[in-house]
């Protein structure tokens, strides 16, 4: 299948990653929480559509192989060529869909309880299965990529292959790193027993630590929720217990760790890319020198943004210095309390129609139509995620909601998600997944429209000073945090090439750039050189988390935009979405007048940021 195949789509990450359905532990102060409804993919995993599906995915793999392989280059070359690998495209992008249902619906269920043996094997065998049948394709994009531009270009005149221009242009962006057809199968077919086991492997170790806070034996998330509770002892004996549990388990994370930035060598040295991220710059569809811009302002801005920042929440604690445990603590002028779900949901869905009712309305499907799980449950995966699923059907938010402020901001930030999702379906399967540089814009936004909402109702002095001071910290988070985890994973993939590291030295290199990108104020103690180990991102999509920074800053300059914007500003802020992966970043930011490949844009994001502190600097 194609490069972003179904087969190989991991449950797509935002925040963090997700899972299913269990009776709910969740405190009753947030209010029921939702569960999703996963039986518009299908009624559960011994479902009788599934082997019906699985059938017809080997079916329809081998015909078309049978059809097609070895007779591209001919046929394209023909007077009706246009017409025809029209046709052929059409196919793909059906197997393609099908394959999407099958491999979403077990993602979402494993994301739901990765713990249960039971789910696990049936995640284990549909990936599997998927695998196997989409060898059949994997001559496709080969052959395509070996005819002639010339050739191509022709072909590409007869409208019904004009339709795909854009997925078969973006499909030869990766003909340069494209190897002989057996070695690609042999890739293909091992990486179920390569990266994808290790990921599952992470998963469920993951999932299956517990950490002991007190006399309760905690999963991961409830263990990091406390490094946000107002109890200073809390959050110390939490960071305590994640980084004894991390200390009892560091072989196996630096094991997984190593073995997967190996495999990754492996794959970039074959394929013959440069730098350790150029792979990943490929499949965002954004220039490495456009990522190393982001990254050198991101980093020379450390002093005036997160320095400066934490410096001043030592200040509200009356401390000099901030432990890491309190990096994240409420502050003291916050207000207390829980936001029950329903109030959670109208403070979102308000924010999003005073921008757009079209907007709006699609984001509260999710509540009505089931489509969000925001429980915490046990064996389900931490964090947050919005899921597109395919085409056919729709997305799915995984969340662990626990009724802080900052869950209020994850669930903006998942519709976000999933109304850009919803909106580029209309693409098709080939042409509807959007880069990671693009797709994390649409969430921040509804981010960023969710906060100045809440900041424009709140009159009391204090609480709107909170409400600055958590913005930031969330903006510090994305864009600062991520860019030094980017920095973090450069250093480890760089030196692995060299032999394997130790948990301790992967640990070494963890401090190095959370040291730098954190400042003075914040006192790093024993035991934190382990927190790399629960980081999701850098097991299943390497150098994932510049995007955080990309979009975060690029929707600050979107929003100044917004804000001195004539009418008309949400049609064309929808109308990017809708274009999903039809066009380059580039080409759907002119609109707005923006341009990422000039200098001056990411200080103008980064500006907003810095601006925010200022402001809190002069509330004393």
């Amino acid at each position: 299948m194609s490069a972003k195949s179904a087969t190989s789509r991991a449950v797509k990450t935002s925040r963090k990653p997700a899972k299913g359905s269990k009776a709910s532990t969740a405190k009753p102060k947030t209010g029921k929480l939702p569960e999703w409804n996963l039986a518009d993919l299908y009624s559960g995993i011994d479902a009788p559509e599934i082997a019906r599906d699985l059938q017809k995915m080997d079916t329809d793999c081998v015909a078309f192989e049978t059809d097609y392989k070895g007779k591209l280059a001919e046929g394209v070359a023909r007077d009706e060529g246009g017409l025809w690998l029209a046709e052929a495209i059409r196919r793909y992008e059906a197997i393609d869909d099908l394959a999407g249902r099958l491999g979403s619906y077990a993602g979402l269920v494993h994301a739901g309880d990765s713990v249960d043996p039971v789910i696990s094997k049936f995640y284990g065998d549909v990936s599997e299965r998927l695998t196997a049948a989409s060898l059949h394709l994997l001559f496709f994009a080969l052959e395509l990529n070996r005819i002639e531009d010339a050739v191509i270009e022709r072909a590409m005149q007869t409208p019904e292959l004009a339709h795909f221009r854009p997925w078969i242009e973006d499909l030869r962006k990766d003909k340069p790193y494209q190897l002989e057809d057996r070695v690609e199968q042999l890739f293909h077919e091992k990486s179920q027993s390569g990266y994808a086991a290790w990921n599952r492997l992470f998963d469920q170790t993951i999932s299956g630590l517990r950490f002991k806070v007190g006399t309760k034996a905690l999963a991961i998330e409830p263990t990091l929720n406390l490094l946000q509770d107002r109890a200073p002892e809390k959050r110390k004996a939490a960071a305590q217990a994640l980084a004894k549990t991390f200390k009892d388990n560091e072989r196996t994370f630096a094991l997984v760790t190593n073995t997967l930035a190996k495999d990754r060598e492996i794959s970039d040295r074959w394929r013959g890319f440069q730098d350790v991220a150029d792979s990943r710059h490929l499949n965002n569809r954004v220039e490495r020198e456009v990522v190393d811009a982001l990254v050198g302002s991101v980093r020379a801005a450390y002093p005036r943004l997160s320095h400066r920042y934490y410096n001043l929440k030592a200040g509200w604690f009356k401390k000099k210095k901030l432990a890491h445990w309190d990096r994240n603590a409420p502050l003291p002028f916050a207000a207390a309390g829980t936001i029950a779900w329903p109030e959670a949901q109208k403070m979102v869905l308000t924010a999003y129609r005073g921008f757009s009712a079209e907007m709006a309305d699609i984001a509260e499907r999710f509540f009505t139509d089931r489509w969000i799980d925001a429980p915490v449950r046990p064996g389900k995966v931490p964090g947050a995620f919005s899921h597109p699923t395919t085409p056919s059907a729709h997305p799915y938010v995984l969340m662990n909601y626990q009724g802080k402020p900052r869950d209020v901001m994850t669930l903006a930030h998942e519709l976000g998600h999933g109304v850009h999702q919803v909106l580029a379906a209309k693409n098709g399967a080939l042409m509807a997944p959007t880069p990671l540089t693009l797709a994390e814009t649409a969430s921040v936004f509804g981010e960023m429209l969710t906060f100045k909402r809440l900041l424009s109702q709140t009159k009391n002095a204090k609480q709107r000073q909170a409400l600055l001071a958590g913005k930031v910290e969330d903006m510090i988070n994305t864009v600062v945090r991520q860019v030094a985890f980017y920095s973090f994973e450069r250093a480890v993939h760089t030196e692995r090439k060299n032999g394997e590291l130790t948990a301790e030295r992967i640990g070494q290199i963890w401090l190095s750039v959370q040291g730098e990108s954190l400042g003075p104020a914040i006192d790093i103690r024993p035991g934190y050189e382990n927190f790399w180990m629960y980081i999701p991102h850098f097991i299943h999509s390497p150098f994932y988390v510049y995007a955080y920074a990309f979009g975060d800053c690029l929707v600050n300059s979107l929003y100044a935009v917004y804000e001195n914007a004539a009418e008309g500003f949400a049609e064309r802020y929808l109308a990017m979405l809708a274009a999903g992966g039809t066009k380059h970043y580039s080409e759907l930011l002119k609109p707005f007048g923006l341009d990422a490949k000039d200098p001056k844009f990411w200080d103008g994001g980064l500006s907003v940021i810095a601006g925010m502190i200022d402001e809190l600097e002069s509330m004393g």
